[in-house]
């Protein structure tokens, strides 16, 4: 038809010609053929709204934004799904609008799409790049079969508040750590090439601050050092942008008493300073928050300010698509910035091969059974990798003639261990660890009870989790059986809806009926092993964690979590995960992080005059990096030599057991006197991942750079000032034989 001819013939037609122009002369192209509502239309994103398979919606919204679609005012769409509806949704753009410019599909790919691997935090347990990475991808490979090519992940937020809930959708409290992994989910979802219709286009979240929310409480205010930004916020999403990360998101919060989607000086940051050349998209709704922030008196004004902050998509709040033009011709925002924006989101669709190929994610329809699904076995392997053991007196691994109570609201539990962040996966369709349990060692002596209803009714995404707090019915049956077996396996935790976005918690004990459910059995049964199930950091009480036997973190372990606990209970595999984040004992001692920078008064002293509390310890429950495994791997005092413009640092380690283990091999350092500013008792600037066979012993060994001690200056200038400095080869942040040196 005329309308498409237009755009095909003049700019990405399948000739010679127009594909060998640069990209740039591409996107240049079509610009100068659109209006400015036009532009300003490729700048709108909104949420699916009406079945495209179906007829055209005819009133309220949804007829609205269908004519937005029709007239070119919409450049991308989120949690459209399934390639007949993206196939339907993007024949609109291309076939019925005067340009025929393609839509982009967006979705939140964040931990998988149908098949889960564990939660974000959990697969940082796990400190394997490349396993993450190749989550990434599968996730990616699976969510492109149904015509998407858009994932709003990873989430590079550094937090240190496990009351916050979307601590579960990150990499945990280190800056180190979390820009390693956050190059790895880039590189995961992107592929070579960002137009391999399997890979999709990543976006780094939620620039900038986001999980520095105040009292842990979502959405909340952030108010923070330049030092904090530049040395601990920052690192992740510079990580990303130089892994090529394709689009960048605003986060909710405020900054420097800013909404960060109006905020000018983050955006100067990100597109001038550091030369991001990627969308800029705002969060759900953020530009219209404005209002409720106390920033913009309206609507109209929020668009302004978000334009002028160089937001260049907004997502659902429907402020460039009413405003933005007027604005233009009212002189209150530059066409500048809107072809800027616009040319950046163009250049996006261009890189994805849309311009080329608007079907191009639509001809490989795909629908897998998630726990057969092609990607099940590696979503297996990272849930098996990234669970923690936290405690074993040497009860595990199991034996399979012992007779076995599984017991708890989590030992059948079908639901939970998928996590949040699963908007596309089926209600159900994990493996439990009852199924699991059966896999791998049958159904002989073992008995099964749930004991009291853990949830009062349904939970979903949009809703409060209503617990049981009263019921106390089937407790008996957890007890007999309990009492009645040679081991309890009582499997407890937080659902996985407990966790996630706008789930903070003021208390991190496991929630319901659930210590005292474990203390009943504790009171029949001394052999107790707790599997913990969660998204986040949890507090165990004394009385529990000196009597349980054993305790592994399982995370929210995704669809084939079953299985891969049930391989670490029986020794199918050794526990290799470490702890990304601290646990704390008290909820008093939040934000505990390993990483903390000396005092004044670090002590401890016989008077008070010190940091710390009159009723409990400074320590956490279990420090950063933490994580036993089923030998007992021994490290060797660490030594240091000068090499040149370098370091070595080393240490022996050594598997003294009769088991293969996988141990993570950690390495810290801490800068005694900086003028730059203040460093961290200990810094991670190091890690490896080793196998170890039984009695296997390796020297270690890593080559330290004066880059890898620079701290970035207030300013944001990173800078090295030789001095004493000390290094760790250790298992954990609290563990280790340090090696000092001067380093002139």
């Amino acid at each position: 038809m005329k309308k498409v001819f237009l755009l095909s013939a003049v700019l990405v037609t399948a000739s010679a010609f127009a594909q060998k122009q640069p990209t740039a002369w591409r996107v240049d192209s079509v610009l100068q053929l659109m209006t400015l509502e036009e532009k300003v239309g490729q700048m709108n994103q909104y949420n699916g709204f009406w079945n495209a398979t179906g007829p055209a919606p005819e009133g309220g919204d949804a007829a609205t934004k269908y004519q937005h679609l029709r007239n070119g005012w919409v450049g991308s769409v989120l949690n459209v799904q399934g390639v007949e509806e993206v196939r339907a949704m993007q024949r609109v753009a291309v076939e019925e609008t005067r340009l025929g410019i393609p839509l982009i599909f967006g979705c939140d790919v964040i931990h998988g799409y149908k098949t889960l691997s564990p939660i974000p935090l959990a697969e940082a347990a796990s400190w394997d790049l490349e396993a993450i990475a190749k989550s990434a991808h599968n996730g990616a490979e699976e969510a492109t079969s149904y015509g998407l090519n858009w994932t709003f992940a990873p989430m590079v937020d550094i937090s240190r508040d496990p009351r916050w809930g979307r601590i579960m959708e990150g990499a945990g409290e280190d800056p180190y750590l979390g820009s390693r992994i956050a190059e790895a989910r880039v590189r995961g979802f992107q592929g070579e090439q960002l137009n391999d219709p399997r890979s999709m286009a990543a976006c780094a979240k939620h620039f900038a601050g986001y999980g520095f929310s105040e009292a842990g409480r979502d959405y909340n205010t952030v108010d923070v050092s330049d030092y904090t930004l530049y040395n601990v916020i920052y690192p992740p999403f510079q990580a990303a942008k130089k892994a090529g990360v394709a689009t960048f998101m605003n986060s909710f919060n405020t900054m420097n008493g800013i909404p960060a989607t109006g905020n000018q000086a983050l955006a100067e940051l990100l597109k001038e300073d550091w030369g991001f050349e990627g969308v800029l998209v705002s969060d759900w709704g953020s530009v219209g928050e404005m209002i409720a922030h106390g920033y913009a008196r309206n609507l109209k004004e929020a668009a302004e300010q978000a334009a002028n902050a160089r937001c260049d998509m907004d997502m659902e709040s429907l402020a460039y698509v009413q405003f933005l033009a007027s604005l233009v011709r009212e002189g209150k925002v530059s066409e500048s910035l809107v072809d800027d924006a616009a040319r950046r989101v163009l250049k996006l669709k261009f890189d994805l091969g849309l311009m080329d190929d608007p079907y191009r994610y639509c001809n490989r329809p795909g629908s897998w059974e998630p726990t057969t699904s092609p990607w099940a076995a590696d979503a297996q392997e990272l849930a098996e990798k990234s669970a923690v053991l936290l405690k074993n007196n040497g009860i595990l691994p199991l034996v399979k003639k012992q007779a076995i109570a599984l017991v708890g609201p989590m030992a059948q539990e079908k639901n939970s261990p998928l996590g949040n962040w699963r908007v596309s996966s089926d209600d159900f369709t994990a493996l439990s660890l009852y199924e699991g349990l059966v896999q791998v060692r049958g159904e002989k002596r073992m008995t099964v009870a749930s004991g009291p209803v853990f949830l009062k009714g349904p939970i979903s995404f949009p809703f409060e989790a209503e617990i049981n707090t009263t019921d106390t019915s089937g407790m008996h049956a957890v007890v007999k059986a309990a009492g009645e077996a040679e081991i309890a396996i009582l499997a407890v935790g937080e659902h996985g809806f407990h966790s996630g976005e706008a789930r903070s918690r003021m208390s991190l004990h496991l929630p319901g009926l659930q210590e005292q459910l474990i203390r009943e059995v504790l009171k029949v049964q001394e052999h107790v092993v707790l599997v913990l199930y969660a998204g986040r950091p949890m507090i165990l009480p004394d009385d529990i964690t000196e009597q349980v036997d054993a305790i592994l973190l399982a995370w929210q372990p995704g669809t084939m979590g079953g299985p891969a606990i049930a391989n670490l209970l029986m020794g199918k595999r050794s526990p290799s995960g470490r702890l990304p984040v601290t646990f704390p004992r008290s909820e008093g001692q939040i934000p505990l992080y390993y990483g903390a920078y000396t005092t004044g008064r670090p002590g401890p002293s016989d008077a008070v005059f010190w940091s710390h509390y009159g009723d409990g310890p400074n320590t956490p429950a279990y420090p950063f990096g933490y994580g036993l495994t089923y030998s007992t791997v021994t490290y060797a005092a660490t030594q240091v030599k000068q090499m040149g413009d370098s370091m070595a640092v080393t240490a022996l380690v050594k598997n003294e057991g009769k088991v293969a283990v996988d141990e993570v091999v950690q390495l810290y350092a801490r800068d005694h006197h900086s003028r730059l500013g203040v460093q961290p008792v200990r810094r991670l600037i190091g890690f490896q991942r080793v196998t170890l066979k039984p009695g296997e012993e390796r020297m270690m060994t890593f080559s330290v750079t004066a880059d890898q001690l620079s701290v970035a200056t207030s300013e944001g200038e990173r800078m090295f000032e030789p001095g004493t400095f000390s290094f760790w080869v250790a298992p954990h942040s609290a563990a280790g034989t340090s090696a000092s040196i001067d380093w002139k």
